[in-house]
């Protein structure tokens, strides 16, 4: 492919190829495996046919309960499994929350993530939950939200109260993924994505490398998360920080190179997706977060933690961007507003 028609964009017709839902396992992992050089370059070429090159999102995660999870996510140092340390907290004031949100948006953010360390909301949150989600929407900001498995009343309330997206990773592939978690299974995951889809709330879906995966994994989580219906708008690739405490404490960090392949690869599969650049920016040099950019990433949390891990933090990220001539995305005027929803 010549430069003149990466740099132009691609047709109409060619760009809905590229849209595509039936990826095998074997085809996935070629491209996994490719030279890295023309992995790359594939990436690349397809991350300029459906965004600019050089700008990039800009998200703020706040966690608005903390501890005490029942899930036994072996990552985790929010699980009440786990001796991490980690003290338990009651759900935060919506005030509190949306002062903290005014912050986000002054220093550039776009999206507002709100977390909370729950196997599911009880009933009893929800209003609570959803003027958290008015209170943001009504400052410009698009709203996202993780907080475990959700019922079909909860989804119904979120997206009355005008949720965009919901986070809701599957973490790993199918295979490896009872070696991590045992209290919440695959299907389960599955299943809130669909729920969530059915009700018209975007999905935030990825997952997270480094935890002790063979290569084959990676590529079968992605495989997964591209051959959904639709593909998660949102895809965020975390690289393990690993936690005292935690069963993943002790495993051996990811490679680099393989880390920016897995980037390289959900670029690829999932075209218009943006792929966030998540957890373990702090473990990573500028050079490789410059191959991740390079791969297709386009989307960071900015900030100095991540819910109870640590981020770069926005001065470190405005000597990267400086460097390497990146810009903020911005949020196009409407993109956020709520569509009119109809009560059940």
């Amino acid at each position: 492919m010549e430069l003149a028609t990466v740099q132009s964009g691609a047709t109409g017709q060619s760009a809905d190829r590229e849209l595509r839902h039936d990826w095998s396992r074997e085809e996935a992992q070629a491209l996994y495996d490719a030279p890295f050089n023309d992995l790359l370059f594939r990436a690349q070429c397809v991350h300029r046919r459906y965004f600019d090159a050089n700008a990039i999102q800009r998200s703020r995660l706040l966690s608005i309960k903390t501890g005490g999870c029942a899930e036994d996510c072996g990552y985790c140092s929010q699980s009440a499994h786990h001796a991490s340390g980690l003290k338990a907290s009651k759900l935060m004031q919506v005030e509190k929350v949306l002062t903290e949100a005014r912050k986000a948006k002054e220093q550039g953010a776009t999206r507002y993530c709100m977390g909370a360390a729950w196997r599911s909301p009880k009933g009893r949150d929800m209003d609570v939950l959803c003027a958290m989600v008015e209170g943001v929407k009504s400052m410009g900001m698009e709203t996202c939200m993780t907080l475990g498995m959700l019922s079909d009343d909860d989804v119904g309330k979120l997206r009355h109260a005008g949720l965009d997206y919901y986070n809701h990773n599957i973490d790993t592939s199918e295979r490896y993924y009872d070696k991590v978690i045992s209290t919440r299974t695959f299907a389960d995951r599955l299943e809130t994505l669909a729920r969530v889809r059915e009700a018209g709330i975007k999905v935030c879906c990825g997952g997270i490398v480094g935890m002790g995966e063979e290569p084959e994994d990676r590529v079968d989580m992605l495989v997964t998360l591209a051959n959904l219906p639709e593909h998660p708008e949102s895809v965020p690739i975390n690289m393990l920080v690993p936690i005292p405490g935690t069963p993943l404490a002790e495993t051996e960090k990811i490679d680099g190179i393989s880390f920016v392949r897995t980037i390289a690869l959900a670029r690829i599969m999932m075209p218009k997706s943006f792929v966030r650049l998540s957890a373990g920016r702090t473990e990573m040099s500028d050079e490789t977060q410059a191959l991740c950019f390079l791969a297709g990433a386009n989307s960071i949390f900015v900030g100095d933690t991540l819910l109870t891990a640590d981020n770069p933090g926005e001065d470190a990220d405005s000597v990267l961007f400086d460097k390497l001539g990146l810009k903020p995305l911005e949020l196009e005027m409407g993109s956020c507003e709520r569509d009119d929803v109809q009560e059940s």
